[in-house]
């Protein structure tokens, strides 16, 4: 358990943290939001110890470790990526390495050292206790769900780009596995695959777990209590991400219906005091109600982030079919990239298009917006079908000499061009931001622009991918509402799952150059596509056979040959147990032997006449104690390994004989 305790911290004048107070519960999963610049990640570096204290205190155990994922690309070492993730376990690495040591001492001497066996017992139970043996298998699985491939796992490095980086040092402080694990924008270098993945892994993360996401779907699925930090203070909500926003909802609504009882409590009270003022029969009631008066304390309605909502119509109204793909093909080089798809979207279809990175959902969009041709098959758009087309390289066709309202009003259909100043103000270019030259905004400046005229445009087809990406949380509420209520088609690319699940009534998932469909929103996709891997995981785990002449259903050699090494693999992990046994009952009895032998030195008063030799006795003593408790637990871990060992072998021989 972790406790803070009145934390303040301030940055030259700005208060960002007023004597917080928060406890931290073991197993914990925790949201921490708030809007950009609240202090979120300040108050990560200061629980995690980056930044020094100005102010309180922060309270844990000894032996209690905290570990840190910040946002920001960090320098964590060289080597393989499977080494520096297996890394954060250094004090397992170091074991093994003293194990293999005295192993290789061992093999040289034809008469044992008993110090050195001694010594090797406690180190390998040690080992087996913190997990040693399975550590590299664990870490290979981490990496796995991070989206690195088997071969990528002796890869330097130096040979990846920042995003992949971060996921090698998210994978090793998952194997680390702290008490406390701080994490700044997890899911900013996932895709949707690894970020399904480490929502699965999080939800059974044995530490507590704080999280500083602007994922809403990832904290909707994964935390138990959202914090938000705003003006320095702490709100705790009892749920997730979902819970939070209905809750902070009702609450508003509540404070509103108690500022309007106060003030029709305050006119009635006025009322009264200025009829019957001057009246002396009534000058108690009115002095009593003075005081009612001046008693009532003024309720204030929280801060509410200023919001512009907007809506977007297609100007003219596209026939039922907007797009048909037929036995569409598509390559860029030798291998096909798109395999026969077929596809129609219609007339007020909200469809995501979802799939790992590099499934081709971007080439998709580029076919379909006509930047791209396939080799084979058709791709026909409706009747009255005006398709726009947004991309993160949009903003490149941006006129750099006109300014940004120009620019905007210029693409803007007739019935939107009086509402471009509201729209642009959702996009933050509000007062003479608007009239800035194009050349002068940054990059996500210019995609927003982009963004703002496709909005715009007279467009009944909207073909979006990652339109969230430049945007603050009042403005995805604000394009979520605006793309809600479109009545044109709509195609979307996100890695905002909870845009998605908001938006769409369809999902195409493009698979291994293949299209997927699937009714429903986003979260209703991943229940039945979760079922679909559930049922082929079972599928492809049943052996393969074959039958005889007379019907009989019999294995294939190449089955039997698979159960016949697995069987023999386990025999060895057998014959390797009952060895470890037998030398721990050995072990154990002499050391049991021993231990009587001090015992009965220690029951004789003869023995404390020397307090030095009396207290090397019970030194003694303490230590055959330990001896003894970690041969016995090195025993009952052989003893649970071979039962588990026997199960195996027993199934795997009746699946033998069936």
């Amino acid at each position: 358990m972790l406790q803070l305790q009145n934390i303040s911290y301030h940055i030259g004048e700005l208060q960002l943290l007023r004597r917080i107070n928060w406890t931290i519960t073991p197993g914990k999963r925790v949201g921490l939001i708030g809007p950009n610049g609240a202090g979120k990640t300040t108050l990560l570096r200061l629980i995690k110890g980056e930044l020094a204290l100005q102010g309180g205190k922060i309270m844990h155990p000894a032996e209690y470790s905290i570990g840190y994922l910040p946002q920001e690309e960090i320098d964590f070492g060289r080597g393989s990526i499977l080494r520096l993730v297996m890394a954060g376990r250094q004090r397992v690495l170091d074991m093994e390495d003293d194990i293999r040591s005295i192993h290789t001492q061992l093999e040289g001497s034809t008469q044992p050292d008993p110090a050195l066996l001694e010594k090797l017992g406690v180190l390998e139970t040690h080992f087996s206790v913190l997990g040693g043996y399975d550590l590299e298998a664990k870490a290979k699985k981490i990496l796995a769900g991070l989206g690195f491939r088997q071969a990528d796992f002796r890869q330097s490095l130096r040979q990846l780009s920042g995003g992949w980086r971060m996921r090698v040092y998210l994978g090793r402080l998952l194997l680390q596995e702290p008490d406390l694990l701080l994490m700044d924008e997890p899911t900013n270098h996932l895709d949707i695959a690894s970020s399904e993945w480490l929502e699965e892994y999080l939800k059974n993360y044995k530490g507590s777990l704080v999280i500083v996401s602007h994922d809403r779907f990832f904290l909707d699925r994964l935390v138990q209590e959202i914090v938000e930090l705003y003006h320095g203070q702490l709100t705790h909500y009892a749920g997730n991400y979902h819970f939070y926003e209905k809750k902070k909802e009702a609450d508003r609504a509540q404070i509103l219906k108690k500022i309007e009882a106060q003030k029709a409590d305050r006119a009635h009270l006025e009322k009264f005091i200025n009829r019957f003022r001057y009246k002396a029969s009534k000058a108690a009631q009115v002095q009593s109600r003075v005081k009612r008066l001046e008693k009532l304390q003024h309720i204030a309605l929280p801060e509410e982030q200023k919001t512009i909502h907007f809506r977007i119509k297609a100007d003219v109204q596209s026939f039922k079919d907007v797009l048909q793909i037929k036995s569409l093909y598509f390559r860029y080089r030798a291998n096909w990239v798109l395999h026969d798809l077929n596809c129609t979207i219609y007339r007020g279809d909200k469809v995501a298009l979802v799939g790992a990175n590099g499934a081709g959902k971007t080439t998709l969009t580029r076919l379909i917006s006509g930047e791209l041709a396939a080799q084979r098959g058709q791709l026909i758009l409706g009747e009255r079908v005006h398709p726009a087309y947004y991309a993160q390289h949009q903003s490149e066709a941006l006129d750099l000499e006109r300014t940004v309202f120009a620019q905007v009003e210029d693409s803007a259909a007739p019935s939107l061009r009086p509402f471009v100043r509201d729209i642009l103000g959702v996009f933050r270019f509000s007062g003479n931001d608007v009239n800035k030259e194009v050349k002068v905004l940054s990059g996500g400046e210019k995609a927003r622009v982009s963004l703002a005229k496709i909005l715009l445009s007279p467009a009944n087809f909207l073909i979006m991918d990652e339109p969230t990406n430049h945007l603050d949380s009042s403005s995805k509420a604000a394009l979520e509402t605006a793309l809600a209520e479109y009545d044109g088609a709509l195609l979307l690319i996100s890695h905002d799952r909870y845009f998605l699940d908001k938006l769409v009534n369809r999902v195409i998932e493009l698979r291994e150059g293949r299209l997927h469909f699937y009714e429903g929103d986003y979260s209703a996709y991943l229940q039945k596509r979760t079922a679909q891997l559930q049922q082929q995981n079972l599928k492809e785990a049943k052996p393969t056979l074959l039958k005889n002449g007379s019907g009989r259903q019999i294995k294939s050699k190449a089955q039997k040959q698979k159960e016949a090494q697995a069987r023999q693999a386990v025999s060895r992990q057998r014959r390797r147990l009952q060895d470890e046994i037998i030398f721990c009952e050995q072990q154990s009895d002499q050391l049991h032997i021993q231990q009587k032998a001090l015992e009965k030195k220690l029951a004789d008063p003869a023995n404390y006449t020397n307090a030095v030799s009396a207290k090397e006795l019970q030194h003694a003593y303490k230590k055959i104690q330990q001896q003894v408790a970690a041969i016995e637990n090195r025993w009952e871990i052989a003893q649970i390994q071979l039962e588990e060992i026997m199960n195996r072998l027993n199934n795997l021989t009746h699946k033998e004989h069936l």
